[in-house]
């Protein structure tokens, strides 16, 4: 899935009002994004302990201990108790990978966002915490990623974008005169102190 589509913040914004607080649409979204696992690591109540998620990553075996986010711990608070797993069909039974892909896209189509899936998400969350600045090892944490390279494709454009605003700022010359664009003292609509 290294080719899917990286979810904006713009596109997350539309996903969540199309789909608001306390549907099955909006907690597919938060256990996706704020989580940063794969639409197969999906959880259930038996994963979650004091405040923490235990994922054992089917992809790659990989075991991780989440803190539970915010905004998933809302959504959770409003979810009955009476399936081993978060996300059910209609009919009550746990989803198949497969199956789970397809119904998220569906959400995201009625959300106006065609071109979006479940790992786009995994891949926002990536940058999100990329453009907080925080290191391949935090990040390798939340996701469960063991190389650099495969982690790259999430990062690389949080990276050029935090990057390039520190190059735009070394252009033209010594620090003195970057200061001049932002000078201290403020002057008045004509010139003057």
């Amino acid at each position: 899935m290294a080719n899917a589509h990286m979810r904006t913040d713009p596109e997350i914004d539309a996903y969540k009002k199309r789909h608001p607080s306390g549907t099955k649409a909006r907690l597919a979204l938060a256990l996706l994004l704020y989580t940063a696992q794969r639409r197969g690591d999906v959880m259930g109540w038996q994963h979650l302990k004091e405040g923490r998620l235990r994922v054992a990553q089917n992809k790659t075996g990989a075991e991780l201990e989440l803190k539970l986010h915010p905004d998933l711990e809302i959504e959770l608070s409003v979810l009955a108790k009476d399936n081993l797993t978060f996300l059910t069909t209609e009919y009550g039974a746990p989803f198949s990978e497969a199956g789970f892909g397809n119904w998220f896209r569906d959400r995201c189509n009625e959300a106006g966002l065609t071109g979006c899936s479940a790992h786009g998400l995994r891949k926002a969350a990536a940058r999100q915490v990329a453009e907080a600045g925080m290191s391949a090892d935090i990040i390798k944490s939340v996701t469960g990623h063991t190389n650099l390279k495969t982690l790259s494709i999430y990062t690389n454009a949080a990276d050029q974008k935090r990057l390039s605003d520190m190059g735009i700022v070394a252009i033209g010359g010594s620090e003195s005169e970057h200061n001049l664009t932002n000078p201290k003292i403020k002057l008045d609509k004509k010139g003057a102190k």
